[in-house]
């Protein structure tokens, strides 16, 4: 069998990692790299647990730090783990600087690099993503595409070459796990009711690290007349604390924050909130699949067929309403497989094959 190794490191990358993996092996010995980019167990850890994912073989343990110096950590020790095993091609998920990480040193190598998740644009070069993929993009040896859009995004840069459109890997997953959310967890365990509160999300950096985009998004948030239930992520707690702005959003009437939730407890989440508001890639799309209306909390988002289907609607909060946005929403036409049919994770896999021989 030939080896290939995955880099991952955060929460949407495990989930990704889980639907591909279940196939990929039937074919690959896949060793496995986890760099601990979400380091909190909440935030990470729990997923290897309840997605099944397999122990990873290595765990680089590279938390939170600057970009500069987080990527080069992650680096330093990528090629260790590259050196000692010796990998046929390497696998990488997304955009995050796990991945760029993996990339520079694989490219640098000569090994074969496969991103899965290929095309995707924001065009924001002002967020550390939209660098990230780029560069990854233009230097791999397969493009697994989401979308066609992201194909033809490619195409614009000249890149033709390896590009495959196999659709979503994250629909596999959420096709996969949201019978056994619904098994495993009751909507009735967070105190709330299906289709009587308003899930929010925010972690990116241009939300938390601007203050008065945090402090916008805050007031909009308790303007809103509904229940709005808060998982916080750590980085946007602290950043809440440090803004003076935590205790105002604690004594709203209407929110409830609460601790990060697993990936199956935010499907189930998801899936039962009459309304969500993110600044989420993912959650964008697992609005989607769900189809739960979704206000996304910036200028931009690479996932844009949620916006032209009418079921995402990007929101500035320091100009909208999104209280008034909420309540004016009109459920629009939907579109299945928008993301492809569920089966991404086994066409990447046959791609793979296809090109060993």
């Amino acid at each position: 069998m030939k080896k290939i190794l995955t880099i991952a490191g955060t929460r949407p990358q495990l989930v990704k990692v889980a639907a591909v993996s279940r196939e990929l092996r039937k074919e690959f010995n896949e060793v496995l790299v986890n760099t601990g980019q979400h380091y909190d167990y909440n935030m990470a850890g729990i997923f290897f647990e309840e997605l099944n994912i397999p122990k990873p073989d290595y765990d680089l343990g590279i938390g939170s730090m600057s970009h500069a110096t987080q990527t080069a950590q992650m680096m330093m020790k990528i090629e260790e783990v590259i050196d000692k095993e010796s990998p046929e091609g390497i696998i990488v998920y997304g955009d995050t600087n796990s991945t760029l990480a993996a990339t520079i040193v694989a490219s640098k190598l000569h090994i074969p690099i496969f991103h899965i998740e290929a095309g995707l644009r924001s065009y924001n070069k002002k967020m550390p993503e939209e660098v990230n993929r780029i560069m990854t993009d233009h230097v791999s040896e397969l493009l697994f595409a989401p979308t066609d859009l992201a194909v033809k995004n490619l195409a614009k840069e000249a890149i033709t070459k390896g590009v495959h459109q196999v659709g979503d890997v994250m629909y596999d997953a959420v096709l996969y796990n949201m019978s056994i959310a619904q098994e495993e967890y009751n909507i009735e365990d967070f105190n709330m009711a299906a289709k009587d509160y308003i899930l929010g999300t925010i972690h990116r950096a241009e939300n938390t690290g601007n203050k008065n985009n945090l402090t916008a998004i805050v007031n909009e948030l308790l303007k809103i007349q509904s229940t709005v239930f808060l998982p916080l992520h750590p980085g946007t707690k602290n950043k809440l604390v440090e803004y003076d702005l935590f205790e105002t959003l604690e004594k709203g009437k209407n929110i409830v924050i609460a601790e990060p939730v697993s990936y199956l407890e935010m499907l189930l989440l998801e899936k039962n909130a009459k309304a969500i508001i993110t600044d989420s890639g993912g959650v964008q799309k697992e609005a989607y699949f769900a189809k739960v209306p979704c206000f996304t909390l910036r200028p931009e988002t690479e996932w844009i067929e949620t916006v032209e289907t009418g079921w995402n609607q990007l929101i500035n909060p320091l100009k909208d309403d999104l209280a008034k946005l909420i309540n004016e929403f009109k459920e629009p036409p939907y579109i299945e497989n928008l993301y492809g049919d569920g089966n991404a994770g086994r066409k990447i896999t046959q791609k793979l094959k296809e090109y060993f021989i």
